[in-house]
């Protein structure tokens, strides 16, 4: 079995990329890589808790190596985080040399992606790249995934789907231009339930605010 380390971003996409993974024979998830932003102290992107996601990573029954970032950090600090993130990966499991993302279609960010990993000696995986995304998104649903909008790009979506459940409705109710699993950046999620996971995840949707005039993010949290 080949060790493979997953990039966890605590969506959708990366926990059906770790339930695909896990249908294979031939590889085995050691672990999850998550970015995370100082200050915030939540995941980059997502605006996901930090202890959201290790609620996430305790379900999986997966360890996580954080990699941390400052706010409005440049390209060169993020691949010099992922860079030290993956020589900690490797420290705890030698001969570690693959690492798996949950992209779907997006061919530039694939090869940004792959050069990364030939500079700093691993091998990629794209377990779910070039799905059908309508497909994918109902998959999903019907093979018991659940997860809510955690952030909205609303200079593409409305900033009322922020918050709402990923499912039939949604998909229903996104205009035609917008991909049914936002591969373009239109939103992102936090999963809290799935055949990933040994147990579904208690989460409380809080307030919603808009960050840089234009991302509208919901805000999940553990009950106190």
């Amino acid at each position: 079995m080949i060790p493979v380390l997953l990039s966890w971003s605590g969506g959708k996409d990366a926990a059906w990329a770790l339930h695909t993974l896990r249908q294979r024979g031939d590889v085995d998830v050691v672990g999850l890589l998550t970015t995370l932003t100082e200050g915030f102290d939540r995941i980059s992107m997502q605006g996901i808790r930090r202890d959201v996601l290790h609620a996430q990573a305790r379900a999986a029954g997966l360890p996580v190596i954080e990699t941390w970032i400052p706010q409005a950090a440049d390209n060169a600090t993020y691949v010099a985080s992922v860079a030290q993130g993956l020589n900690a990966a490797r420290e705890r499991w030698p001969g570690l040399a693959h690492i798996a993302y949950g992209d779907l279609f997006l061919e530039d960010i694939r090869a940004w992606r792959q050069a990364l990993c030939a500079s700093l000696g691993f091998t990629p995986l794209f377990p779910l790249f070039g799905s059908d995304t309508a497909a994918l998104a109902h998959t999903m649903q019907q093979g018991g995934l659940h997860a809510q909008l955690c952030c909205v790009d609303t200079t593409q979506l409305d900033a009322s789907f922020a918050g709402r459940a990923f499912d039939t409705s949604l998909l229903r109710d996104l205009p035609q231009h917008i991909d049914p699993c936002g591969e373009n950046g239109e939103f992102h999620t936090c999963v809290f339930a799935g055949p990933m996971f040994n147990h579904p995840i208690a989460i409380e949707c809080g307030d919603s605010v808009l960050r840089d005039g234009r991302f509208a993010y919901t805000d999940f949290k553990l009950p106190a």
